[in-house]
């Protein structure tokens, strides 16, 4: 018969067995802290109306607390932490880049069209005539410059997104603000630092873009502005004095006038796929970006093949036990895939330095040879060191593949009487194959992707010439990107996304490719 007393007895026991384990207070102190961080983030998603955010955390707040109080979700234990790096820094940053590739999103179009508004009726400001002047005092919080003004004769303070608000607790020495709980007051020699940002600095007077805002040319007074374009928010249009009517092009995402001039700054619109189709209707970049795909290619593909080649040889030299301090040998062809590539990348430029670099200075009896500044021999240049870069690792894989091999196989071709010419090519090679496949796969992708490399040696250069943006002869296509995102005047995030995408395609097609012979080679063996 069953004690009943005994079964209520069991989760008491139980529950009393957790509070026992000091594992059971350090998992509830993280989980506290895990809370704590989520709910702040909670908090400021909620202030900045980042309503998916806010759904995230407050799905993966639920779903951590379950699980790790939890007795059932044993596994959950261990995959939730990944589940949860994977979403962010995976699935986040990929659908993130795929949304901008459709979009205008970059330099003059990074914000909403009535942020876009404000800017433009602030940068084509004037002084409004007969209106007092106010002290002023450049105050900082975090970076982020403001006004303390006496106005009415009280003390407000305001920024750029934020208008003037009352500061009851600012103390006021004189007819100026001399200081503000929270925000730091800047002296004259911070002042000139930052004269720029001060000089561009406008605080609206109130939430009505209409009342004007302040602004100063000396950070000593600061003066009523408003703009010189007037605004029709029925018409959706700008007018200049002098007449000009700006009117909103929503496929472009700016204030366009009928001569083709626009207004700065624009706003994000959808733009579909003309990311996309971009290098191929500007005849400045078309023949670039060919150039560039083709070098990429080439330069993937004859960095594994020379590595392979070159790490093979060396693996099948000093794996022979007749070589002398093969261990010792083999330890020293370590040595630059031990140092960082880049500042490998970094020695080898000084080297090739057309005045004064090792090679030619000293190798070469003071030869003037332009191998950074000549595109082909750049590109020599650059598979050369890349060579250096990456023929230990091949080195190492083979090694280990070749001494996985049987010893028995190569007995039976002895047997029957294959030279070791065919010996290794019949049964080696392919066996070793099956190996490494894997691994010259990801060694295209990863040469695909060698963005260090080509930044360090030659910076993408020589240059094209006529190009709107900053690319050159030995650019892969992940330096074209990082350079229209960031070296090429105006920043271009969308282009960059849509290259990005491609990029993603073709290592992603060539992969599978390239598993699916690599499967194919299994079976035949």
């Amino acid at each position: 018969m069953i004690d009943v007393s005994d079964l209520s007895a069991k989760p008491q026991l139980s529950h009393a067995r957790d509070l026992s384990r000091p594992g059971f207070y350090v998992k509830l102190v993280l989980m506290g802290l895990v809370n704590a961080f989520g709910l702040y983030g909670i908090m400021t998603s909620a202030a900045q109306q980042q309503w998916w955010i806010l759904g995230f955390l407050v799905a993966s707040l639920i779903v951590a607390d379950y699980v790790y109080f939890s007795k059932r979700a044993i596994p959950a234990k261990y995959l939730f932490p990944g589940v949860i790096f994977l979403i962010v820094f995976q699935v986040y940053v990929m659908g993130s880049t795929a949304f901008v590739a459709f979009t205008n999103y970059g330099d003059g179009h990074n914000d909403t069209k009535q942020v876009a508004i404000t800017q433009i009726s602030k940068t084509s400001d004037r002084r409004v005539e007969n209106t007092a002047t106010l002290p002023v005092s450049v105050i900082e919080k975090d970076g982020v410059l403001g006004f303390a003004v006496i106005r009415d004769g009280k003390a407000e303070i305001g920024t750029t997104a934020d208008p003037l608000v009352a500061a009851t607790d600012a103390k006021v020495s004189g007819q100026k603000v001399t200081e503000v709980p929270g925000w730091r007051v800047l002296n004259l020699a911070e002042v000139q630092q930052r004269q720029k940002e001060v000089l561009e600095l406008r605080v609206s007077l109130s939430a009505n873009p209409d009342d004007g805002w302040l602004r100063t040319d000396n950070a000593t007074f600061a003066y009523v502005a408003k703009s010189a374009l007037v605004y029709d928010q029925d018409a959706d249009t700008f007018t200049d004095p002098e007449g000009k009517v700006y009117s909103a092009d929503n496929s472009k995402g700016s204030f366009v006038a009928s001569d083709g001039t626009e207004l700065k700054p624009g706003w994000r619109v959808f733009t579909g796929l003309n990311n996309f189709t971009e290098v191929f209707k500007d005849s400045r970049l078309t023949m670039p970006f060919l150039k560039i795909t083709a070098w990429t290619f080439a330069f993937a593909i004859l960095s594994v093949v020379t590595t392979f080649i070159f790490g093979l040889a060396l693996a099948v030299l000093f794996n022979d036990p007749r070589v002398k301090g093969r261990t010792f040998i083999r330890a020293i062809f370590l040595l630059p895939y031990a140092f960082p590539a880049f500042l490998s990348a970094l020695v080898w430029r000084g080297m090739l330095v057309q005045d004064g670099g090792f090679i030619n200075k000293v190798l070469l009896g003071n030869a003037h040879i332009g191998w950074l500044s000549e595109p082909t021999l750049a590109k020599i240049a650059i598979l050369v060191v890349n060579l250096w870069l990456g023929f230990p690792y091949m080195f190492l894989v083979c090694t280990g593949a070749l001494q996985a091999i049987p010893g028995e196989l190569k007995e039976a071709g002895i047997m029957d009487g294959a030279s070791a010419w065919k010996r290794f090519i019949h049964v080696t090679f392919p066996l070793l194959l099956v190996s490494v496949a894997p691994l010259l796969i990801a060694s295209f992708a990863f040469n695909f992707n060698n963005f260090s490399l080509i930044y360090m040696l030659t910076g993408g250069g020589p240059n094209f010439q006529g190009t709107p943006v900053l690319i050159g002869e030995t650019d892969l296509l992940i330096s074209m990107v990082y350079s229209i995102s960031f070296e090429s005047g105006a920043r271009q995030f969308g282009l960059a996304s849509a290259l990005s995408i491609l990029i993603f395609v073709i290592v992603g097609f060539i992969s599978w490719l390239g598993f699916r012979q690599t499967r194919k080679l299994e079976e035949v063996l």
